[in-house]
């Protein structure tokens, strides 16, 4: 049974950093593509950045030069470091197999505020 358990999140004034955890189970991280999404307040839901089975990784715009996705296939995790954090990064983010945000753990919640 796949099963996808997100940690990590909290309150940061803008500009600091978070580190995101997605622990996985019932299947390897190793052999498969990983997605990191967000749903702000009212939004829909919004792709991150995804990591694929060679490690190649993908950022959307909004986020790329700020946020790193890694995996530790070791540890059957991935992981979302998060710096130069921003109001509008404020949302609930989920991690997936799913390249449309399907199948997503019950999230952790990021906001950032001063």
């Amino acid at each position: 049974q796949v099963q996808l358990v997100e940690s990590g999140g909290g309150l940061v004034h803008p500009g600091g950093s978070l580190r995101l955890a997605c622990a996985a189970s019932g299947f390897s991280t190793s052999s498969a593509s990983m997605y990191w999404f967000r749903q702000a307040p009212g939004k829909e839901l919004q792709w991150v950045a995804n990591i694929n089975s060679r490690a190649a990784t993908y950022y959307s715009d909004s986020v790329k030069g700020r946020f790193t996705i890694t995996i530790d296939n070791a540890k059957n995790t991935m992981y979302l470091q998060m710096d130069n954090l921003q109001p509008e990064d404020t949302a609930l983010y989920y991690c997936t197999k799913s390249s449309l945000g399907l199948g997503r753990g019950q999230g952790t919640q990021v906001i950032v505020s001063s």
